[in-house]
């Protein structure tokens, strides 16, 4: 089943990416097609910072539906990698890009 991101209606925040539905698809094969999905997108986009910002938001949401669908093991998959993404923008985005970041993530 697959779900809508509806953060632009909780938010305001328009999606830029694919990367909800994407992971979505991953979800239907498991905990390996997740890291693999996580690994492929991070490599592409790290560089982006709008991307590599939506990565880390839908990574976040992520671990709350799966939490809330008592499927723990991706929830917590999810959270390690939001974990990863959230660790690596803190310490690589800096300026005008950092600052895009957190008051986006916030």
């Amino acid at each position: 089943m697959s779900t809508t991101w509806n953060i632009k209606e909780l938010t305001g925040y328009k999606p830029q990416t694919t990367f909800w539905s994407d992971f979505d698809i991953a979800d239907h094969f498991g905990l390996q097609a997740i890291q693999d999905t996580y690994n492929r997108s991070f490599s592409e986009w790290k560089n982006n910072c709008i991307y590599v910002t939506e990565l880390c938001m839908v990574l976040n949401w992520k671990i709350w539906q799966h939490w809330e669908n008592k499927d723990y093991h991706k929830s917590c998959l999810y959270d390690r990698l939001w974990k990863q993404c959230d660790e690596w923008c803190l310490n690589n985005l800096k300026g005008e890009e950092l600052e895009y970041f957190i008051r986006t993530t916030d």
